[in-house]
């Protein structure tokens, strides 16, 4: 596997906004669902499984891995504290009894402190530069028989993020946000991930999925970007709102041509890639 990358590869991180995340939730949450039922069972009945979530976000997430792990002790791991602000309400028992904490980590930085039966991440490790690197450090830390479990965005090739790319580095653009957005190689394919975890032992289940999404409202498609790929973006323009609506501004009109409102909504495809790893 290819070794990590140091600080010096990595922008600032980009500023979260819970709200606009949570616009598309349903969307957002339904790849979690998917990746969680082939994880296999963990302990056996009555024990508590130990679960790391990588990548957190607004907490919401790491309740659904309590639906599918009931009794686990589970702990979720963000960097943004207006995610964390915002998961923390969630935090303490839960009714299947286990139960929830939050911890601020840089994932690019983390390493298992204790041993765990399972380390999941929800659509996070794209913004992880060199993330490949660290799954060897993220499987040592699991029990024999444990999993790690992760989706991750397969679309930087789509529309939504081409054109971000180039109007960012753009003759007007480029000298603020040249080095800001997130490239092909956030994420890798499908098969990298696959023989990097076989060569360490692991039983893998790696697959694909494209969800023909349909998004509704008023440039949708932008509204969805707004809570992810964009943050970049405006968070390098925050300090001057009136370049932050004139970026917004031109690709929005860029997004409208790309993916143009049908009879039943605004069709967004989106491909995703998922991983889980048995550790042998």
């Amino acid at each position: 596997m290819a070794p990590a990358h140091d600080d010096r590869d990595r922008p600032a991180p980009p500023v979260w906004d819970p709200a606009q995340y949570q616009r598309h939730s349903g969307h957002r949450t339904r790849p979690l669902y998917e990746l969680l039922a082939r994880v296999p069972p963990l302990l056996p009945a009555g024990d508590a499984p130990r679960v790391a979530d990588l990548g957190c976000g607004p907490g919401k997430p790491s309740l659904v891995v309590a639906e599918r792990f009931p009794t686990a002790r589970i702990t979720g791991y963000d960097n943004s504290p207006a995610m964390l602000a915002e998961a923390e309400p969630y935090a303490g028992p839960l009714a299947g009894g286990g139960g929830l904490d939050f911890r601020c980590a840089d994932l690019a930085e983390w390493r298992p402190g204790e041993t765990f039966d399972l380390i999941v991440s929800n659509a996070a490790l794209q913004w992880v530069p060199g993330h490949l690197g660290l799954l060897p450090d993220w499987v040592a830390g699991l029990a024999p028989g444990g999993v790690l479990a992760f989706q991750v965005p397969g679309n930087f090739d789509a529309p939504s993020h081409v054109l971000m790319r180039e109007i960012a580095g753009g003759r007007h653009w480029r000298g603020r946000l040249g080095d800001v957005l997130r490239h092909r190689d956030a994420t890798h394919p499908t098969g990298e991930y696959f023989a990097g975890l076989a060569a360490i032992g692991c039983e893998v289940d790696a697959w694909e999925t494209t969800y023909l999404q349909v998004l509704h409202g008023d440039d949708p498609v932008l509204d969805w970007v707004r809570g992810t790929g964009l943050r970049p973006v405006l968070t390098a323009l925050d300090d001057d709102p009136e370049a932050r609506d004139a970026f917004v501004a031109e690709y929005r009109d860029a997004l409208r041509e790309a993916y143009p409102p049908g009879p039943h909504g605004t069709l967004f495809p989106f491909r995703r890639v998922f991983v889980v790893a048995q550790k042998g």
